[in-house]
Order: structure tokens, then C-alpha cells, then sequence
């Protein structure tokens, strides 16, 4: 039953039968008002965000704040409206199959959309939102964050403070990177790749970048485009991922593009963990071909490769890119906004199918 500290619109029962929803299902509370739904919550999101929704629609939060098992996921979405999932929620094909004729929304928390089989959605029709172009501010930060913390060995001196290790200040004291008037290089040149873009101009760094097209003068910006990603690499002191993850860029940083690089360069990753060959990555960073990484996804989260643990020069985070409570209600905000105009039957600039 619902918690006695929640509003009456948000529920965290541990099941979700189809009677749980009651006789509210899409009943509008008058005509000049959009019908509340029933919105099941697979992952718990910061409170403000499940009273901003609630505050709209009926809600249920996965208790347990884990990722549901494919049945568990279903359990979820019967008696729903919209199933609000998240990057970490697979919904391949046989899973948009089994899901209830009832429900009408499928809306993703994050950007990314390649855990969801939109042809199966689109073939099912299921709408799917997502939550494109609210988050650049927050992992535009965090690029920066990780490319100050990989250059200034952040690591290593947060670790000789809380190991009691630091005997006082020298002038051969952990010694780092400058990226003042150095070049970066912006692979994926989105929303999120120009507000990259747009901070490092403000260490007066070159921008160069590969896209699969290139931008209109207006969003360039000024910075160097090249037209492939063997082009861009050789003139990146820092590299910055931003590409979304396909079967064309899973891998690409590997052995082969890393040796382009010039050498003392310093890695970026904010886009997807699979872009990344860690084994080559590791590599490069013990021999020092590769100066330092700033790392925030990895490859089969939260089970990121052991080899980074080992490495002084790596800076990492645990996928904190959007982790803003002003990027969370502004997630928050465009599904709802998604939602509201699938319901009226107009076009919504973050529905994919």
C-alpha cells in the first residue's frame, strides 16, 4: 500500500497488480484538463523529480531501486500507462512484445536509446520519449571536470590527502598537464559535443571534431572539422567522446586510434563505456603513450574493467554526467511535456516511434 510519508498520487508498493490503479485509469479530472495516467517507475529518482510527476499523474517507484528482472520489468508495466525507464532497462524485442495492450508510453530517462528496439515499438505502437537536449549543461560540466581532474592528477592528490601521505609542498609534487591553448578534439559534435565545445573555449583551446555530418557554420562555432575520425585524432591533445553508441563507434578507440594520438594526450569519455577498447586504453596509459584518461561510463556497468583501479593517471566517476537536480526535473520535465502532447495528438520533439 502507498507509504504514509507520500503524496496520495505516489505509490511504492513492491508489486504492481492491474487493480493497483484503480478506477483513475486515463479518467481527466475535467475537459480543460489532460487525463491523469499511471506512470510505473522502474529506478527511484530524486523526490522533487516523483513529486513533479506526481503532481500530474498517478505514480508507482520500483521500491527496491534496482534494475527489474525482464519479468519484474513486466509486472511493472501491467495496469501502467507509461513505463518510465532507464538506460539500464532492456526493452529488446520480446520484451515490447509481452508488454500489456494497455499500455500506450514507453519513456526513457536518459538520451541514450540504444537499450530499446524502437522498429518492435513502432511495429507494437508504443509511443517512445526520451529526454534529448536538457543535459548538455550537466555533462558538458563533467567533461570538464574529468579532463581538469585526468590533467592535474586529481587522483593521485586526493589520495596522498586521505592516506595521510603528504608530507608538504614541493616543486616536483605531482606535477601535471596545462590545457590552457592546447587542442581538443570533440568526437560527436551533438547538443552536448558543442557545449564541450563552448566551455574549452574558455581555456582558450583549439576545437577540432568529427561528426558523420558537418555542422552548419553557425554551430561550428569556429571549430576545425575533419572528416574522419583518423583525422581528427593526431591533432587531439585531449579527446573528448560524445557519439552515441552504434555498431559504428562501439570499439573505436582502440590500439590502432589510440596509436594517432599525439603522445602525453589525455582521453575524455562521457558517451558510452563500449566506445572503448579498455584493454588498449590501459595499455596506453601504463606505458604513458596516453598521459591520462577522465573516465564516466564504462563497459558492462557498474563492473568496470579492474585495470583501471590499479592506474594512478585515470580519474574516474561513476556515470555522474547528468547527476544535477536541475538536469533531473528538466528530464522529468520534457517526458511530461512528450506525454502531454501524445495525448493530445501532436508532435513531440522528444518522441522517437
Amino acid at each position: 500500500m502507498a507509504s504514509e510519508s507520500r503524496s496520495a498520487s505516489c505509490r511504492s508498493d513492491e508489486r504492481l497488480p492491474p487493480s493497483l490503479w484503480g478506477a483513475s485509469r486515463i479518467m481527466a479530472i475535467d475537459n480543460k484538463q489532460p487525463p491523469r495516467l499511471n506512470v510505473a517507475v522502474t529506478r527511484a529518482l530524486p523526490p522533487p523529480v516523483i513529486e513533479l510527476i506526481g503532481k500530474r499523474h498517478e505514480v508507482w517507484v520500483n521500491p527496491n531501486d534496482r534494475v527489474l528482472t525482464p519479468d519484474e520489468l513486466q509486472q511493472a508495466a501491467a495496469g501502467a500507462d507509461v513505463l518510465l525507464v532507464t538506460a539500464f532497462d532492456r526493452l529488446d524485442a520480446a520484451a515490447i512484445e509481452r508488454l500489456p495492450p494497455a499500455l500506450r508510453i514507453v519513456a526513457t530517462y536518459s538520451v541514450g536509446i540504444e537499450h530499446i528496439d524502437l522498429t518492435a515499438a513502432a511495429r507494437r505502437g508504443v509511443a517512445v520519449l526520451s529526454t534529448p537536449d536538457v543535459l548538455s549543461d550537466s555533462v558538458a560540466e563533467m567533461a570538464i571536470l574529468l579532463m581538469l581532474g585526468a590533467a592535474r592528477r586529481a587522483h593521485e592528490g586526493i589520495d596522498l590527502l586521505y592516506r595521510d601521505g603528504w608530507a608538504g609542498w614541493t616543486p616536483t609534487q605531482l606535477v601535471g598537464i596545462e590545457v590552457t591553448g592546447s587542442r581538443i578534439g570533440i568526437l560527436g559534435m551533438g547538443r552536448i559535443g558543442r557545449t564541450v565545445a563552448r566551455r574549452a573555449r574558455g581555456f582558450d583551446m583549439t576545437v577540432h571534431y568529427h561528426n558523420r555530418r558537418r555542422l552548419e557554420p553557425a554551430l561550428e562555432e569556429g571549430a576545425r572539422y575533419h572528416d574522419t575520425v583518423e583525422g581528427l585524432l593526431p591533432v587531439s591533445d585531449v579527446l573528448v567522446l560524445a557519439a552515441p553508441s552504434t555498431p559504428q563507434t562501439r570499439g573505436l578507440l582502440n590500439g590502432a586510434s589510440l596509436a594517432l594520438m599525439p603522445a602525453g594526450a589525455i582521453v575524455v569519455n562521457i558517451a558510452r563505456g563500449d566506445l572503448v577498447d579498455d584493454d588498449a586504453l590501459i595499455a596506453a596509459l601504463r606505458s604513458g603513450r596516453i598521459a591520462a584518461a577522465g573516465l564516466d561510463v564504462f563497459a558492462n556497468e557498474p563492473r568496470l574493467h579492474e585495470g583501471y583501479l590499479g592506474l594512478p593517471n585515470v580519474f574516474l566517476q561513476p556515470h555522474q554526467g547528468s547527476s544535477t537536480l536541475t538536469a533531473r526535473l528538466k528530464m522529468a520535465g520534457i517526458l511530461l511535456d512528450g506525454i502531454d502532447a501524445v495525448l493530445a495528438g501532436e508532435p513531440a520533439v522528444n518522441r522517437l516511434v
